[in-house]
């Protein structure tokens, strides 16, 4: 068992898109924030202007979605304007306007725990949520983010369970293939109320986590690219580890989904 101290952070959102990379036409959104988004979120609230290694725990539920309209502009990189294809004139490139549809996820809450690799970075930044320098957003910017809790806890990894734990009623959560595969997580509850051990019942994701600048160019030309590290998760709802497990967990028996570290 290892002993740290993690910041666990709820929030809620209005309305929120937190976009599929692979949707165009219609912006897709996940059903939760990705982890590269937390770090990001974290990163710009604290200022810090280098990579701070983090883990990261996402918990959530909305209550609906919808979908939106939204304007959005086309063009190609060296093209000319044409005033029978172009709605707007860009210098003397053509810029095409049109209007597409964004999924939106309504009345969205957050549980997150944010456990940074370098204990020292704790107190800062719970400060920085606490009494934050600018609005905080999460998504897209206009996604504004109503901060309800920020508090310090102690963190318990790969600690055996003395009693069955489940996510908060109606809580879905990213956790780690490896945990689903290795049988640590129950999905679902019986029909009389008993949680019971059933197949993995969620949606299996690959979510972007960080990145590391890759030049696919030259020296003298460089052309930079983000090399993405992507987290084999799954997602999904009414979820326990059951006694006897071991997992982790904080102080006040909230399941944190974490990738489990063998001691």
């Amino acid at each position: 068992m290892h002993i740290m101290k993690a910041i666990r952070i709820k929030l809620w959102q209005d309305l929120v898109n937190y976009k599929k990379p692979t949707s165009f036409q219609l912006k897709e959104t996940y059903p939760l924030p990705p982890y590269s988004t937390v770090i990001g979120m974290v990163h710009t609230m604290c200022g810090f202007t280098s990579y701070h290694p983090m883990e990261i725990s996402i918990q959530g539920k909305y209550f609906s979605k919808v979908n939106d309209l939204y304007t959005r502009y086309e063009f190609k990189n060296g093209m000319k304007y044409e005033k029978s294809r172009h709605q707007l004139e860009v210098g003397e490139y053509g810029v095409g306007r049109g209007i597409a549809t964004a999924e939106l996820l309504v009345d969205l809450e957050l549980l997150l725990h944010i456990v940074p690799d370098d204990q020292s970075l704790v107190e800062e930044i719970a400060q920085a949520f606490e009494v934050p320098q600018e609005y905080p957003s999460l998504g897209r910017r206009e996604d504004i983010a109503t901060i309800q809790e920020v508090k310090i806890v102690s963190l318990e990894k790969n600690v055996r369970f003395k009693k069955n734990i489940s996510v908060e009623p109606g809580y879905g959560a990213y956790i780690p293939a490896k945990d689903v595969e290795e049988g640590l997580i129950i999905f679902g509850q019986d029909d009389d109320g008993v949680v019971g051990r059933r197949n993995a019942l969620g949606t299996r994701y690959l979510l972007t986590s960080t990145y590391e600048l890759i030049n696919r160019g030259t020296a003298k030309a460089p052309k930079m690219f983000r090399n993405w590290q992507k987290i084999d998760t799954f997602y999904a709802t009414d979820i326990s580890v059951s006694a006897m497990k071991i997992y982790s967990k904080d102080e006040d028996d909230k399941l944190v989904f974490i990738r489990m570290k063998k001691d």
